[in-house]
C-alpha cells in the first residue's frame, strides 16, 4: 500500500512538471528559429541584456518599433567608377582651315541646338574656294555646249571620233571638279546652289555638330584659329552612363540587365539607378579589373560627366527575413537588434546579417524570435549606447 502511494505521488509530481510545458507549447505561435552559430555561449540564453525606458524617454528619442518582413533582397556587389559619355555625344569642334575669329556668339554652359552658329571666322582661302566654284560652274556650261556641238558634227560625220571623245572627257573632268568644290563649300556650311558673284563672302560660320551644352570655349575674338585645334566642346548629357570597375574575382556575377544603385559624393548609394548594358571582354591596362557599363534610368541634371560615384550592382535575389538597416546595430564585429518584451522594455538579441538592399538588411537571429515580435527600427543605437554605458559603469 505504501509503495502504491509513493508511485502515485511520483506520477503526480511528473504531471505537475509536464503540464506547464504542454501549456507553453500549445500557446506558442510560429517562430523564426535561431541559426546555427559557432558561439556556444550565445545558444544557451533566450534573452540578452535589456534596457528599460520611461514613456517620456521613448517619446523624446522618437523610438519606433516594427516587425520582421519577408522581402526579396538582392545580394549586391560594391563597385566604384565614373560617369561618362559615349563618343557620339561629346563633340570637339574645330576648323579645317585657319581663320581670324570675327565673332563668338555663345557662352560656356549655354545650351545649343544642332547646327547653331558658334562663331564667325574669316579666311581668304574660303574666298578663293567660292571663286573657283563659280568659275568651274561657268566652264561646265561651256564644255557641255561644246559636247553637244561635237555630237552633232559626229552625227553628220564631219569631225573625228577622237575629237568627240576628248570633249566627253573634258566635261567629265569638269563635273568631277565642280562636285569636289561643292562638297568643300558644304563643309563650311555654304549651299552651292545659292552661291553667286553677289553672295561671295570671306567669312564662314562654325556650327554645333550636335545638340547639347557648351562645356568649353577655347577661342577669343580676333584670335587666329588654327586648323584641327579644338575651339569648342559640346556635350549631350542625355547619353550619360556609368563606367564601373569590377575586379576579376567578381566579374562572373555580373550580367547584362542587372540593376545598379549608385550615388555621387555626398549622396546615399541608392539615390539613383541604372541598368547594366555592356561588360568589357578585356582587363584594364593598369589594374586587374573589367569595365562594366550601366545606362542611367533617369536624366538628373545634377549628374555630370567625370563625376566619381559609388555603386551597388544587384546580383542574386533571395527571399529573407529583413528589417530596416537602422534596426541593426553593431558593437565591434557583433550585430544586434532590440525586441520589445514588456512595455518599454527592450531585450538585446544577437543576429547575423545577410544581404542588404536599398535600406533593408537580412537578419538571422541567434535566438528564437517570433514573426510578430515588436522590434526597434528607429532608436536602436540609443539603446545600444545605454547598454554600453551601463556596462562601462559596472566595470568601473
Amino acid at each position: 500500500m505504501r509503495n502504491r502511494s509513493n508511485s502515485m505521488r511520483t506520477i503526480m509530481r511528473n504531471v505537475s512538471i509536464l503540464l506547464p510545458i504542454a501549456v507553453l507549447i500549445s500557446c506558442s505561435g510560429p517562430t523564426i528559429p535561431a541559426v546555427e552559430e559557432d558561439h556556444p555561449h550565445e545558444q544557451g540564453a533566450e534573452h540578452g541584456p535589456e534596457v528599460v525606458l520611461t514613456a517620456e524617454q521613448v517619446e523624446v528619442i522618437g523610438l519606433v518599433t516594427g516587425k520582421l518582413e519577408q522581402r526579396g533582397l538582392k545580394t549586391a556587389l560594391k563597385a566604384n567608377g565614373r560617369l561618362a559619355l559615349p563618343p557620339g555625344q561629346n563633340a570637339q569642334v574645330s576648323v579645317l582651315i585657319g581663320g581670324i575669329v570675327r565673332s563668338v556668339q555663345v557662352e560656356e554652359g549655354q545650351h545649343v541646338a544642332k547646327g547653331e552658329v558658334l562663331a564667325i571666322l574669316e579666311n581668304l582661302e574660303f574666298l578663293q574656294l567660292q571663286q573657283d566654284y563659280l568659275e568651274s560652274a561657268a566652264n561646265l556650261h561651256v564644255l557641255d555646249a561644246d559636247l553637244e556641238r561635237q555630237q552633232d558634227l559626229q552625227t553628220d560625220r564631219i569631225n573625228a571620233t577622237k575629237t568627240l571623245e576628248r570633249a566627253q572627257a573634258d566635261l567629265s573632268g569638269a563635273r568631277a571638279r565642280q562636285a569636289t568644290l561643292a562638297a568643300k563649300l558644304r563643309i563650311f556650311g555654304t549651299d552651292p546652289a545659292r552661291l553667286s558673284p553677289e553672295t561671295i563672302s570671306s567669312t564662314f560660320a562654325l556650327r554645333a555638330p550636335i545638340a547639347g551644352n557648351l562645356k568649353r570655349i577655347n577661342v577669343n575674338l580676333g584670335q587666329f584659329a588654327e586648323p584641327n585645334k579644338p575651339l569648342f566642346e559640346v556635350v549631350d548629357n542625355r547619353g550619360l552612363h556609368i563606367d564601373l570597375s569590377v575586379f576579376e574575382q567578381d566579374i562572373a556575377r555580373v550580367r547584362i540587365g542587372q540593376q545598379v544603385a549608385f550615388g555621387h559624393a555626398g549622396e546615399p548609394v541608392g539615390q539613383h539607378t541604372a541598368t547594366v548594358f555592356a561588360v568589357n571582354k578585356a582587363f584594364e591596362n593598369d589594374q586587374q579589373a573589367v569595365l562594366v557599363h550601366a545606362r542611367l534610368d533617369d536624366n538628373d541634371e545634377e549628374l555630370l560627366p567625370g563625376m566619381y560615384i559609388e555603386a551597388l550592382i544587384m546580383t542574386d535575389s533571395t527571399q529573407a527575413w529583413s528589417l530596416p538597416s537602422d534596426a541593426v546595430v553593431n558593437n565591434g564585429d557583433d550585430h544586434f537588434i532590440f525586441v520589445e518584451g514588456e512595455p518599454n522594455t527592450f531585450q538585446q538579441v544577437a543576429v547575423r546579417t545577410g544581404a542588404s538592399e536599398l535600406g533593408y538588411t537580412e537578419v538571422k537571429p541567434l535566438t528564437t524570435v517570433t514573426p510578430d515580435a515588436r522590434i526597434v527600427i528607429k532608436g536602436a543605437y540609443y539603446l545600444l549606447s545605454e547598454l554600453t554605458k551601463g556596462s562601462g559603469e559596472h566595470n568601473h
